[in-house]
């Protein structure tokens, strides 16, 4: 219950939205036992690859801190040894081929060649992951570029992404390499994103991370397909990066332009950041135009919303966002 507009958005936050501080802190305290466990693999799993721990990052929204409730998975990528290894780019995939020295390399290869089976890689994390005896009740399982660990006791996944990190290319730039889900390799760099975040965020005074949140419920809510996370972060980061004026604290008054922006641009194709993927927005035409009229459909809703809020009429304010964000929006009274 709320009687102000203010109130119920940020009840809405705490209660609703945002992960929970408590939830949050076992889950990186679990997630730093699961990385000196696998940090132990070398010396203790037969033929488990040497590492590269310094190049080993988390990645994702939870270490983005764009992640919504609930905590349901959280992603780390272990970086590996590759001991003089080279890759090679075809059309649709990378092949890397172990170099002679890397004997912990060559059981993972295809059949009868040095090239670097992904699936095998992350495979032998599976493999490894299950010796630890702490994690004999819980489940594990690949599942595409991912070696997938759903401790019993706890109700997120780890999704554990082997990787290779480059050398610099010719225009001096690194990559990390990362399962193709297929057998073979892809680039990416999650450490772009992450940058990227921190630094609109922090030239908005720190008041993104909440408004990327709170899209993301509107997202999930059932009144139209939803879009990858991934695709709606970047497309409020590149309103807020463009944006001239900083965002205000206050949610409300930022959720009607930001619904604007998506009404207007979920249409066109949306380019990755990292400048790696090209297109991201992979949404059929149909999906898009869902998606659009849903959100001029709220936008008109949270425009009227602050309208009623304007003229101090908070409870049929807090009604029309009620409309907006669903039944677990805080009610008046």
């Amino acid at each position: 219950m709320a009687t102000s507009v203010v109130q119920a958005f940020n009840e809405f936050l705490s209660d609703t939205v945002n992960l929970r501080q408590g939830e949050t802190k076992t889950a990186r305290s679990s997630r730093d036992w699961l990385v000196d466990q696998i940090s132990s693999f070398p010396g203790k799993v037969d033929k488990f690859p040497n590492l590269y721990n310094e190049k080993s990052i988390f990645f994702g929204s939870f270490a983005r801190r764009t992640k919504k409730r609930p905590l349901d998975d959280i992603d780390m990528m272990i970086c590996l040894n590759a001991e003089g290894s080279t890759y090679y780019e075809g059309f649709t995939t990378i092949s890397i081929s172990a170099s002679e020295t890397a004997i912990r390399l060559h059981p993972l290869c295809n059949d009868g060649t040095r090239t670097l089976n992904s699936i095998k890689v992350v495979n032998k994390f599976v493999s490894a992951l299950r010796s630890v005896p702490q994690y004999q009740n819980s489940e594990t399982k690949r599942n595409q570029e991912a070696a997938v660990l759903q401790l019993s006791s706890y109700d997120w996944n780890f999704d554990i992404v082997p990787c290779f990190y480059t050398s610099p290319d010719a225009l001096g730039r690194s990559y990390y390499l990362i399962p193709d889900g297929t057998g073979g390799w892809k680039k990416t760099d999650p450490l772009i994103d992450q940058e990227r975040t921190t630094q609109i965020n922090q030239a908005h005074d720190g008041n993104v991370l909440n408004l990327i949140r709170i899209m993301k419920y509107w997202n999930k809510r059932p009144t139209m397909p939803s879009m990858g996370s991934y695709l709606l972060e970047t497309m409020i980061l590149n309103y807020y990066a463009a944006k001239t004026t900083k965002a205000s604290e206050f949610v409300d008054l930022e959720i009607p332009s930001l619904l604007q922006y998506i009404w207007l641009n979920i249409l066109n194709d949306i380019y990755d950041p990292k400048g790696i993927q090209g297109n991201i927005n992979s949404l059929t035409t149909e999906e898009r135009n869902k998606i659009s009229t849903r959100a001029w459909q709220d936008k008109n809703k949270a425009e009227e919303a602050r309208k009623y809020e304007s003229d101090k009429d908070y409870a049929r304010s807090i009604r029309k966002w009620t409309e907006v964000f669903g039944g677990n929006f805080p009610s008046y009274g």
